[in-house]
């Protein structure tokens, strides 16, 4: 039996894509007990930004999951999670009112480690 709410890696820190270019621009991850938070390492670059109002998506580890099978084309399964490329190749990711926006290197370095089973979360069998 699968218990939903216990999910390995318990708690780590911030972390990013092996595919990152040194870590400079990039989709930050964190999981934390059954949540996934998302940021964007551009905002804590510039001066102007308070740190406190630092944009933040929090979703449910099973939410990520899901939304990942449809980054990497498995399915077509919505979530409240969502990432839409435009024509200029920028990525938006949108969570509720929270959006973030990805330069086409960022969002390839995340959906290729994304490929490779970096961000992925699985459950303990209990």
């Amino acid at each position: 039996m699968l218990n939903t709410a216990n999910y390995q890696p318990v708690s780590r820190g911030w972390f990013t894509s092996s595919r990152t270019n040194n870590g400079n621009q990039c989709v930050e991850v964190r999981f934390d007990g059954d949540a996934v938070l998302i940021r964007d390492s551009k905002y804590r670059r510039n001066p102007e930004h308070r740190l406190e109002d630092e944009p933040i998506i929090t979703v449910a580890a099973t939410e990520w999951m899901t939304f990942l099978a449809a980054v990497l084309g498995r399915h077509s399964v919505r979530t409240a999670l969502s990432a839409e490329t435009g024509a200029d190749g920028h990525t938006t990711l949108r969570h509720r009112d929270t959006t973030l926006i990805y330069t086409p290197g960022e969002w390839r370095a995340f959906v290729d480690g994304a490929r490779d089973g970096e961000f992925d979360r699985q459950p303990q069998s209990v």
